[in-house]
């Protein structure tokens, strides 16, 4: 038997090896300098969502002084915030609000859109420069016809008429879901015509299944712009604070001479949290409806 002989060791150069924290620290500095415009993006965010946070849960004297950090943490302020008014019937009222706007702004906006994308008819274009007309047009300029119109029907004092109008038309979701189904190839319509399907089976059973992501985007914006109008619940329902939304509601935290600044955070950080639990749920289909927009197939 021979012995089986031992390769001496090989040296390597002291030039060549890199300890691995430092390697680690390269890495990370180079993951830092790629995506340094992002994080300063991330940072101007976030900012003022914890100045909210650490203000929700100061004292009310510390709240009015230029201290950054609680000197106590009151986290009392949040329940305090709900025997100071009733926080429980606003909520609903904004949830009445935001999902039955977006459920009636889905159901008027999804079939004219696609009937801007994929259908030929005559005054086509003009109906889409109408659509564009319409969302250059400041909802301040018809605010006084329409409170007229309402208000002849008996509904001031309620929210329908902000639900109301989303059955009929909303032009920002006509546009951005008509935008979305023109990257959808024509071929499929024109295979499924073909098949023998109607235009409202084409419509239900092969482009609102490609669709979700510019769906799920316009339900998304639609949702978090009703959530947060004041504009408009202050018009209709300024005088009737049963069917305040939470928006209308930060008002009863601000006097007319003073401002509790610690539980007006409060309730402005317990709004955000529904529609920050929604965007990241939704953040997916959001961000690819969002970067299929506009390109057209």
């Amino acid at each position: 038997m021979t012995a089986t002989l031992a390769k001496p060791p090989v040296d390597v150069p002291a030039e060549r090896e890199l300890p691995r924290r430092k390697r680690n620290v390269g890495g990370f500095l180079n993951w830092v300098a790629t995506h340094a415009i992002g994080l300063a993006l991330g940072l101007m965010f976030a900012t003022p969502v914890v100045f909210v946070f650490l203000t929700a849960v100061m004292s009310d004297n510390q709240a009015f002084t230029s201290d950054l950090w609680p000197r106590e943490w009151h986290w009392e302020n949040f329940v305090e915030v709900f025997d100071k008014a009733p926080l429980f019937q606003y909520l609903i009222n904004s949830l009445t609000y935001s999902l039955l706007a977006t459920a009636g702004m889905l159901i008027s906006s999804i079939p004219a859109a696609y009937a801007l994308a994929k259908l030929r008819w005559r005054g086509r274009n003009l109906a889409f420069l109408l659509v564009i007309g319409a969302m250059m047009l400041p909802p301040q300029v018809v605010a006084v016809p329409l409170y007229d119109t309402w208000s002849s029907l008996g509904l001031t004092g309620t929210l329908w008429p902000l639900i109301a109008p989303y059955f009929l038309f909303d032009a920002f979701s006509i546009f951005l879901l008509r935008q979305f189904m023109l990257t959808i190839p024509q071929s499929y319509v024109d295979a499924a015509r073909v098949d023998g399907c109607s235009e409202f089976q084409t419509l239900i059973r092969i482009i609102v299944p490609m669709a979700k992501p510019g769906i799920a985007a316009t339900a998304l914006f639609c949702f978090l712009f009703t959530w947060n109008d004041y504009f408009g619940p202050l018009l209709y329902t300024g005088e009737v604070k049963d069917q305040w939304t939470l928006s209308l509601a930060l008002a009863t935290f601000k006097g007319m001479h003073i401002v509790q600044w610690n539980s007006s955070m409060a309730v402005t950080f317990l709004t955000m949290i529904p529609a920050v639990v929604l965007f990241v749920f939704a953040q997916k289909s959001f961000v690819k409806g969002i970067t299929f927009t506009g390109v057209k197939g």
